[in-house]
């Protein structure tokens, strides 16, 4: 089995162009939005874009099952807002018909946030915290069902983020991922994207084997690799359980190359996407070589 490695590369001129800027770089998946993220709203794909993207992706040799689209980093689906959830939840779900469109398999997702909004009391500050993140992580499943519901019939598989868990964001516990994924009502429709920066920023060890292998043990427990569906691969700028999420290139930054190798080396991570969100675009052509000298055997031909 093989490693799949790419990048989040560019939509500028039509979400047909993401095929040949993976291309370009020497990609074997790659992660791409379907729309501007910056914007909530987007015209329809055109049949003309949809048809030249499948065609450029069949030329490129990449398949549907290892392309990672992320959705628009404005949803919210745990807002506190009545108005900025549902506001979030519809564009959701309108990026789950647009993966649909394009053929693809996988919806990458960060959870949500509670941004320090409490509806609820408690003796002290943790556990008010705690309350929030649970209330937070309800409303996220409650989203996540009701976007199932309404795309029923499609085969687009939700993968949540974990998260550096800045500020107020969930998913920096790999607890938060499995309760999610214990809420989702149909099992089939969700999945789990690792990133390798946010991992470590939140606590978990990437540095040595021994703590390798711990950190992915303990995922294995709570989670299960039978949920993992991708990884974004990034060194750190935030030391461990800074809970800071600052992205830096490969083997440059805290966590440091063995990481690397582990994971090139793992085969729990085979036929899945592995997307760098690195720093520097323009050395991601020497990153994904990077990453398979790590693992020769496992580059796809």
């Amino acid at each position: 089995m093989f490693k799949y490695v790419g990048a989040h590369v560019s939509i500028s001129g039509g979400v047909e162009n993401a095929p040949l800027n993976a291309v370009k770089i020497g990609a074997k998946a790659f992660a791409m939005f379907t729309k501007n993220q910056r914007q909530w709203k987007a015209k329809p794909i055109s049949l003309q874009s949809i048809d030249e993207f499948k065609i450029n992706l069949k030329n490129s040799g990449i398949s549907f099952e290892h392309i990672l689209p992320h959705d628009s980093y404005l949803i919210n689906l745990g807002a506190p807002d009545k108005e900025k959830l549902e506001k979030s939840r519809t564009a959701f779900t309108d990026e789950l018909n647009r993966c649909k469109e394009l053929g693809l398999k996988l919806l990458n997702f960060h959870p949500g946030s509670h941004l320090q909004k409490f509806s609820k009391r408690a003796d002290n500050y943790t556990e008010l915290i705690e309350a929030a993140e649970y209330e937070c992580l309800n409303l996220i499943a409650e989203s996540m069902n009701l976007a199932i519901e309404e795309t029923k019939g499609s085969d687009v598989v939700l993968v949540i983020e974990n998260t550096a868990g800045q500020g107020s964001n969930l998913g920096y516990k790999f607890e938060h991922l499995a309760y999610l994924i214990e809420k989702c009502k149909d099992k089939s429709r969700v999945g789990v994207c690792l990133d390798t920066a946010h991992t470590f920023a939140s606590g978990y060890d990437l540095r040595t084997h021994e703590a390798y292998e711990k950190t992915m043990n303990e995922f294995d427990k709570i989670v299960g690799f039978k949920y993992l569906r991708g990884m974004h691969l990034n060194d750190s700028k935030a030391g461990l359980g800074s809970r800071v999420d600052r992205h830096q290139s490969i083997g440059k930054g805290e966590i440091g190359l063995d990481a690397f190798k582990f994971i090139m080396n793992d085969e729990r991570m085979n036929n899945i996407p592995l997307i760098l969100e690195t720093i520097d675009e323009t050395i991601w052509p020497q990153e994904i070589e990077l990453l398979y000298s790590l693992n020769p055997s496992c580059k796809p031909d």
